[in-house]
């Protein structure tokens, strides 16, 4: 495919996608995720030609200007899109299918401990949302979707939600994970109210300070001391009467 065939591609697709988009003109002039993503092209054809040197040379140029690094050795497909592109990490090893998006923060790393193959593979029409980590040698299914701020380590189904720390699969083909729908049920926030703790303190403080009284009354009755009647006995008296 063209050089320039991609552009217009890219810029359609960012035409699809943000809502904000405005002119033609104003996506190619103003939109630095496009700008890394057509420096790229450049960068990878001289990855796998062996101008390596050079091709990281330019790859770090481009990040100083667009805020995004794509290392050269990454394959991108068509139609990718970076969203606000700020921030964004895509390893050497990366694999990205066709009409991929992704949104500012988003690494796209390696965990440390891999050789070889040690980024993600992303399929077709993948969204990862803003902050998110995808991490190691994982495969991200087609038409998945990987939550903000979500840290995946573990290869997701085609057409799935993921969300949380680490990631899981919370809807698969449009509809709830029966895993994660026991999990709601069995899984319970409880969150501090003051006034119940309040008033169970002050329950127990009463009924003991009634203990105390009763076994005071004892030991003084026990003595051959007249004690009054507490008011709610005398009460307690007064309705026994009137009965």
């Amino acid at each position: 495919m063209s050089f320039f065939r991609t552009i217009k591609e890219d810029i359609q697709a960012v035409k699809e996608r943000d809502p904000a988009a405005q002119g033609s003109v104003i996506i190619f002039l103003t939109y630095p995720g496009l700008h890394a993503r057509w420096m790229h092209i450049p960068e990878h054809w001289l990855w796998t030609h062996g101008w390596r040197r050079l091709a990281r040379v330019i790859s770090q140029t481009t990040r100083f200007f667009t805020g995004v690094e794509i290392h050269p050795g990454a394959q991108i497909g068509r139609r990718f899109f970076i969203d606000h592109a700020m921030g964004v990490i895509i390893g050497e090893t990366t694999v990205i299918g066709d009409d991929c998006t992704l949104y500012q923060g988003v690494t796209l790393g390696g965990t440390g401990h891999e050789t070889g193959k040690r980024h993600p593979t992303l399929g077709d029409n993948v969204l990862v949302g803003v902050g998110a980590c995808v991490l190691g040698n994982v495969y991200v299914g087609s038409g998945s979707k990987v939550g903000g701020g979500a840290v995946v380590v573990d290869d997701v189904p085609e057409n799935s939600t993921v969300v949380g720390i680490p990631g899981r699969v919370v809807r698969r083909d449009g509809k709830r994970v029966a895993d994660e729908a026991a999990h709601e049920r069995s899984h319970k926030e409880f969150l501090p109210d003051p006034e119940r703790e309040i008033e169970t303190v002050q329950n127990a403080y009463i009924r003991d300070l009634v203990r105390e009284v009763q076994c005071l009354r004892r030991v003084v009755e026990e003595r051959g001391i007249e004690v009054p009647c507490t008011p709610a006995e005398d009460r307690a008296a007064k309705d026994a009467r009137a009965k």
